[in-house]
């Protein structure tokens, strides 16, 4: 169940790079760290918050976990946005 706003996990700009390099390939928290100006732990941070908007997903393999952007749960945006279009 996805306890953040997505819009508001959106507005963060930290955040909208994550989803930008999550929509590329699925990565680790060290890869995503590795292109921004903040540190590991609060990469974390912005992972949990997307993940708690149900934006990303995330997986195990061995000790890693792996992030992915989760297509379904950009669905209350679309729909939020299509009515601009119609």
């Amino acid at each position: 169940m996805s306890t953040m706003d997505p819009f508001a996990a959106i507005a963060d700009p930290n955040r909208r790079y994550l989803l930008e390099e999550l929509r590329r390939a699925p990565k680790t928290v060290n890869e995503l760290a590795q292109g921004l100006p903040i540190s590991r732990p609060a990469v974390s941070q912005h992972l949990k918050a997307l993940l708690d908007s149900n934006l990303v997903s995330v997986t195990n393999e061995g000790t890693k976990r792996i992030y992915a952007v989760n297509s379904r749960g950009f669905d209350k945006l679309n729909l939020w946005l299509d009515q601009f279009w119609a």
